[in-house]
């Protein structure tokens, strides 16, 4: 099932100091994103967009904290949609832009948003 950590995705309301921070002050290098009709970013290292930046989006109040969800390289797209399914587990099952991956977004028990991302050669 999961095979490796994907990303992470922070939200932000000031992108500039967001892209400041993890390119110039940490060397992540900005790179190749879908156009989702929102302001962000995806930041890479090694080649792996490992960093999701969201922009322009209201932020939580309170604000509780800026990491949107996790995202896990993962398999087996029916096996995982039929475990959760047998548990009632509600999940959204769509296409990426431009890639065509299979991303699977759920909710943990406690509340964090949690997204497999499946090989678009899967079969749901």
């Amino acid at each position: 099932m999961i095979e490796a950590m994907n990303h992470f995705t922070v939200l932000t309301d000031d992108l500039p100091a967001t892209l400041a921070f993890y390119v110039e002050l940490l060397g992540l290098e900005p790179g190749d994103r879908p156009d989702f009709g929102f302001p962000g970013a995806w930041l890479y290292a090694n080649q792996q967009a490992v960093l999701h930046v969201i922009a322009g989006r209201p932020l939580p109040e309170p604000r509780a904290g800026v990491i949107d969800h996790m995202a896990f390289s993962a398999r087996g797209l029916a096996g995982v949609k039929a475990r959760l399914d047998a548990r009632g587990v509600v999940y959204r099952l769509g296409r990426q832009t431009g890639s065509g991956a299979w991303q699977l977004f759920c909710v943990d028990p406690n509340g964090a948003k949690v997204e497999l991302d499946f090989d678009s050669a899967e079969l749901p």
